[in-house]
């Protein structure tokens, strides 16, 4: 059986879905015949992301801030009429540091962009989702939740915390057959995992190339993993075969065994 035939009309909400996994993700529901409403800090992301969704709700909103969410649950649920899926997706890669250099904003803005989000959006959610015989929360999380990572602590400690909240979710919400569940993505080919290379190269002064060679040298694969993947991860928990799996960390991630 396709995943259409379990997806098609379904309700999903998308936070920072206009770009990089985020727009990854609507993109794949949206090609599944779901109904997408999605929300973006960037006007200009979320134009660029018109043509590949047509007929989906895009929204200005940061998805930290309590009246953006307010704002845009507000509309979506309106237009979508219900929610069956919301997809916590909002994060930003942080500074990178050693701890003693973070400067205090930093490490403010990196937890209530990865952390602070994904409370407000369920917290938002979970009203809508009781009404659905489908509900399923997918929280973004990162192969950083399961890790540490040196130079990173403000998202490694963001990630980690990701994961307390879908343990702690799914046994909060089981009783609504609400399913809850992480996806944890490795090194992603993306801008963003290319800029993060870059970084912490310049900290070592050596070329990037370098940097990228040590990086993938502690992956099992020796790759980085295709956004699609993710995509496809979260359609699955979202269909109805992945209608028992709640509590989980799906680890997307070629076989990370450490972030360096």
């Amino acid at each position: 059986m396709q995943l259409s035939d379990h997806l098609t009309g379904c309700r999903v909400m998308i936070s920072a879905g206009a770009s990089g996994i985020g727009l990854a993700i609507a993109r794949a529901f949206h090609q599944q015949g779901a109904s997408v409403q999605v929300c973006d800090i960037s006007s200009e992301a979320l134009e660029a992301a018109r043509s590949e969704l047509p007929g989906a709700g895009l929204f200005r909103a940061d998805a930290a801030s309590e009246a953006d969410v307010e704002a845009w649950f507000a509309h979506a649920l309106a237009q979508l009429g219900g929610l069956d899926v919301l997809v916590n997706n909002a994060g930003i890669a942080g500074p990178t540091s050693a701890l003693q250099d973070l400067d205090v904003a930093e490490w403010d803005r990196t937890m209530a962009v990865n952390v602070r989000s994904q409370f407000l959006c369920v917290r938002r959610a979970v009203e809508p989702l009781r009404q659905s015989s489908r509900a399923t929360i997918i929280n973004i999380s990162s192969v950083a939740g399961r890790l540490g990572y040196p130079m990173r602590t403000p998202y490694a400690a963001s990630k980690w915390a990701v994961i307390g909240l879908t343990q702690s979710l799914a046994i909060e919400l089981g009783e609504h057959d609400i399913t809850v569940n992480a996806i944890l993505p490795g090194i992603v080919e993306s801008e963003r995992v290319n800029q993060v290379v870059g970084a912490k190269a310049r900290l070592r002064g050596i070329p990037d190339a370098d940097m990228r060679a040590e990086v993938l040298q502690h992956v099992a694969l020796h790759r980085t993993v295709p956004m699609a993947d993710i995509a496809s991860t979260a359609l699955f928990l979202a269909s109805s075969p992945g209608r028992s799996i709640t509590g989980q960390n799906m680890n997307i991630c070629a076989g990370v065994q450490t972030l360096r």
